[in-house]
């Protein structure tokens, strides 16, 4: 008898973890998926308003955003925001935090409205659609993978800078071949952030985390990956793009 309840116990806890685990995995694909619609979210107010700002580029409106005064207002205030993002990410409500990331896909909006008049719409969609299936191919990879990929951290990160400087190098260079190196790298780095940031993304989860600590994660999460896939996607144009 005595084995038989000490069966029953073993039993019992191991039911009690699997129900536990089943949980932890049912919230954290809900947690996951939190995460890629806002990013889609994102990705369509930008795409959104960058063809919205095209259409109107005959405009004052359309001509001040695309090359007046307060274009390179536009072409940093992205930058800006992400700062403010990060910073401030702790302090915010997840509400605030919810439309700091809606702002900041409609500035890029403006910023990147130029690009369709500068390619030909055909080569911008088949860009895209490169990007979308590079993107989800990598995310998959890192959501999936039991390989720990944060020794590679600081070797993306490390690449980032390095891209920033050689970017604004060629500012003054106007080198065709050097930009066509740092398409090429761009898509590299940006590619192994894609993996590393949706593996760091999971890691974040924590089933205990009230619904607003967990919003406000997700919308950080979506952020993350935002830039990877904007970052693979304005590279795979550079490399890919027909000019009008």
């Amino acid at each position: 008898m005595s084995d038989f309840n000490s069966n029953a116990s073993r039993w019992g806890s191991g039911a009690a973890q699997a129900g536990a685990a089943a949980r932890i995995d049912q919230g954290l694909r809900s947690y996951m998926l939190g995460v890629y619609n806002y990013m889609t979210t994102g990705l369509a107010l930008t795409g959104a308003v960058a063809y919205g700002t095209h259409l109107v580029a005959a405009t004052p409106f359309g001509q001040a955003v695309q090359q007046g005064p307060i274009h390179w207002l536009v072409v940093f205030a992205p930058l800006a925001f992400v700062m403010y993002f990060s910073i401030r990410i702790n302090q915010m409500s997840a509400s605030t935090a919810r439309m700091v990331f809606l702002a900041f896909a409609a500035v890029m909006g403006l910023s990147l409205s130029t690009i369709l008049s500068v390619y030909t719409g055909p080569s911008v969609a088949r860009a895209f659609f490169i990007t979308s299936a590079t993107f989800g191919g990598l995310s998959l990879y890192g959501y999936s993978t039991k390989r720990d990929l944060s020794a590679f951290g600081s070797f993306l990160v490390m690449g980032v800078i390095g891209l920033v400087i050689a970017s604004v190098v060629n500012m003054f260079m106007q080198s065709g071949v050097f930009q066509f190196a740092i398409s090429v790298l761009t898509v590299l780095i940006f590619s192994g952030l894609t993996a590393w940031d949706t593996q760091s993304i999971k890691e974040s989860y924590y089933a205990a985390d009230s619904a607003e600590d967990a919003t406000k994660k997700s919308i950080f999460g979506a952020l993350q990956l935002y830039l990877d896939f904007n970052n693979i996607f304005m590279a795979m144009l550079n490399l890919t793009g027909d000019r009008d």
